[in-house]
This record gives C-alpha cells, sequence and structure tokens, in this order.
C-alpha cells in the first residue's frame, strides 16, 4: 500500500451573528393605533430643494425623505412613516400628528439593530406627545437618552423633528 498525501486547505471558520430584525407593525395596523376607528387618505406632497433643506437643517437627518407615507386621518390629522439609522440598520417609525400639529403618539414599526430596542419602550416614546416643530427636541434637555440605544434615541428624536418641520411647512392649513 502506497501513502499518498492528501492536500487540503484549512477549513474556514464562519460565525454568524443572527440580526435582530423585527416587524411590529404594518402600515394598517399602526394606522389603527395610532387614529382608532379612522379611515386614511394618501396625501400627494411635493416638497422643494429650499423645504428640504429646511427639513436638514432643523433636524439634523440626512437620509431621504420619503413624500410617499403620508396620509390624511379622516378623523383629523396626520399619519406619517418615516426612516432614520440606528447605529447601523434602518429604523421604520411612524408618527401620529394631530389636528394642531402637536405629536399624538409615535410607534416604531420596524427595528433591525441587535441591540437598542428599548425605543420602542412606552414611556420613552411617550416623551414625544405634545412636542410641536418649534419643541427643540435635544436629547439630555427636554428628552431622556435611552441607555444601550444612544444612537437609536437620538436619531428618532431627529426623524421626529424632521416630521414636524415637514408638517409645518407642507401640510399645515391643508385639508
Amino acid at each position: 500500500m502506497r501513502w499518498t498525501p492528501l492536500l487540503t486547505a484549512p477549513a474556514a471558520v464562519v460565525i454568524a451573528v443572527p440580526g435582530h430584525a423585527e416587524v411590529y407593525f404594518t402600515t394598517e395596523q399602526a394606522q389603527q393605533k395610532m387614529f382608532p376607528g379612522a379611515s386614511f387618505s394618501r396625501v400627494p406632497v411635493q416638497l422643494s430643494d429650499a423645504q428640504r433643506e429646511t427639513m436638514l437643517d432643523r433636524s439634523g437627518v440626512h437620509e431621504a425623505f420619503d413624500t410617499g407615507r403620508i396620509w390624511r386621518a379622516s378623523t383629523g390629522g396626520w399619519f406619517v412613516i418615516d426612516e432614520v439609522v440606528g447605529k447601523h440598520e434602518h429604523i421604520k417609525y411612524a408618527v401620529a400628528i394631530g389636528p394642531d400639529g402637536a405629536v399624538r403618539s409615535i410607534e416604531i414599526m420596524e427595528y433591525n439593530e441587535s441591540y437598542g430596542y428599548e425605543v420602542r419602550e412606552a414611556s420613552w416614546r411617550q416623551q414625544f406627545v405634545g412636542k410641536t416643530a418649534a419643541s427643540p427636541l435635544k436629547l439630555g434637555r427636554d428628552l431622556k437618552y435611552v441607555s444601550g440605544a444612544t444612537l437609536s434615541s437620538k436619531h428618532i428624536a431627529g426623524g421626529v423633528k424632521r416630521v414636524l418641520v415637514m408638517y409645518e411647512l407642507a401640510l399645515k392649513g391643508k385639508r
């Protein structure tokens, strides 16, 4: 019997880190939670470059704003879906704005980070209720940070500010 060496490459070791992608609400579910019993009509909005620049200046959010995700609630007010980046991944959230331009509620619809999901806690989201485009929405001043979710909480706060500024620029007074 003759010995023949077997040439092999070292085995590659792959360690998979599972993502923490969670979908909490569909659009329809979030709409009914935030405006119970209402019907919704999509409202086409055109933002000028100047309006987009104002939104960026006042919110600090650089991601593109999708104007195709704005609805008017039959009971009065607006339902807006937006997205911001947490630390690495996108966070999709909804903002309910009352007829007075103040936040009624916010809901996290999708959260894709593996940590920082504490931004879904009702006590943290409740801080936004009553805020308007004139509110500073600054973490550490009028909003609390979420331990372990510093960037997610900062970016959601900026995103809500952006939605409120968009309301002031494009939706206020619109029927």
